[in-house]
């Protein structure tokens, strides 16, 4: 039959996953880093998924197999049952989580004694590459930009650094600049944060990070105060 149908440009995809979480249906997966549509009959045609960061989907009206919900949430229990979650990763949804207390570490340890190893996060995910723009949590917040290695670095991260602030952490020696980029001009232009704290070591290539904020910045004309810090080596 004929009818509307979702069409993913693989060009722009950059497989955040945001389409995925979007799609109650479940008619979605990333696969290879990649979006992709699971099966024509699983697609409501709806366009729930349309809030894509990239503009990377869009609907097509052409011939495809009538839409089919009982089957499409069975298939997709049957993925979550198995861990599979839509194709992407089960732990890559975007959520809120709690504030953090001032002494993370210690009721950290406290719960390792128990048996039961509590994360102190705001919010999840934490990779900047992994952040969809549009989440709830990062509207109007701090943003705590950290190097992944200076994350590492400061045994007191918990309590004087992430507490009132979102952390987004990231590589700019590993990771892919532009895409870096572009994730957090999206974040700046959807979320208007309140402000960026950026963390970083020492080296040279870490250097890059604040850069990339300036840049990211300037492309989307945000004007939201920049504040660096340096990790130093001993």
């Amino acid at each position: 039959m004929l009818r509307p149908i979702i069409e993913i440009d693989e060009e722009k995809c950059n497989g955040c996953g945001q389409c995925v979480l979007d799609c109650a249906e479940g008619a979605l997966a990333i696969v290879d880093g990649k979006a992709r549509l699971i099966g024509d009959m699983y697609c409501d045609g709806l366009g729930a998924c349309l809030n894509c960061p990239q503009g990377a989907l869009t609907l097509n009206t052409r011939e495809a197999a009538p839409f089919d919900e009982a089957a499409a949430l069975a298939a997709r229990a049957r993925r979550e049952a198995s861990g599979a979650a839509s194709g992407g990763c089960p732990g890559s949804a975007a959520r809120a989580l709690r504030p953090l207390m001032p002494h993370g570490g210690e009721r950290s340890h406290a719960a390792a004694q128990e048996g039961a190893l509590a994360a102190q996060l705001p919010a999840w995910p934490v990779k900047l590459a992994l952040v969809p723009p549009a989440a709830p949590f990062l509207r109007g917040a701090r943003l705590l930009l950290t190097a992944d290695c200076a994350s590492l670095a400061l045994p007191d991260l918990h309590a004087h650094w992430l507490t009132g602030h979102i952390p987004l952490l990231a590589c700019p020696k590993l990771e892919d600049h532009a895409a870096l980029r572009e994730r957090l001009g999206a974040i700046i232009r959807e979320a208007a944060p309140a402000g960026i704290t950026i963390l970083r070591m020492s080296v040279p290539c870490c250097g890059a990070l604040g850069r990339l904020a300036e840049q990211a910045m300037a492309a989307c004309g945000g004007n939201v105060p920049l504040a660096t810090h340096t990790v130093r080596l001993p």
